[in-house]
């Protein structure tokens, strides 16, 4: 896999800066609103990574799947789903800084390197966060740094993925704009 200088640890905070920005620029009547994730309103994309980060601290502390439990399914925004994503982000950055890339985690797909679930983390983040400005209509911009380092690994993950329940097949584009390419990859139409 072709990697960017900074791993995918140390980009999380820029990827959750963005992701941020655009959840504080939800505005009220587009909570409700359609995502690209043609399942999930806008308020069900954000309850998702908030729910994933809230797990990351467990997962990153050494906990298997089992001891965290199902404690964040369901609605864990609550009635300020804005504070719940800042308060969720905050402690799983916190985390992530803790975390050195070699540690391993437990993963329901079984032991990898944290440096494996940043990745996926921060595939997340960033396509997520373009979920996220398209459904609240949104400024769709992605910071171009982390951009590179997903497009990196999303090229080489993405094609493993296709066929499974998580990935809609590839959208095809006429763009050269690296944004446009990793929105189509994971069949959305930039």
């Amino acid at each position: 896999m072709t990697k960017t200088q900074e791993s995918a640890r140390t980009l999380m905070p820029r990827a959750a800066r963005v992701f941020s920005d655009r959840v504080h620029g939800v505005p009220a009547n587009q909570w409700t609103g359609s995502t690209p994730c043609t399942e999930w309103t806008v308020r069900d994309l954000v309850n998702h990574l908030a729910s994933e980060h809230l797990w990351a601290p467990h997962i990153l502390g050494g906990e298997t799947i089992e001891q965290v439990g199902d404690r964040y399914d369901g609605d864990v925004l609550g009635t300020d789903p804005v504070a719940t994503w800042d308060a969720a982000i905050a402690d799983s950055l916190a985390a992530w800084a803790r975390t050195s890339d070699d540690a391993q985690v437990h993963l329901s797909f079984g032991d990898t390197s944290a440096e494996e679930y940043a990745e996926q983390m921060l595939f997340d983040l960033a396509v997520h966060a373009w979920d996220l400005a398209r459904g609240a209509g949104l400024d769709e911009r992605l910071d171009p740094v982390v951009v590179r380092h997903v497009w990196a690994y999303a090229s080489e993950a993405v094609p493993q993925w296709q066929g499974t329940p998580m990935m809609a097949p590839p959208v095809p584009i006429k763009s050269d704009d690296q944004q446009d390419k990793l929105i189509a990859l994971t069949g959305r139409r930039p």
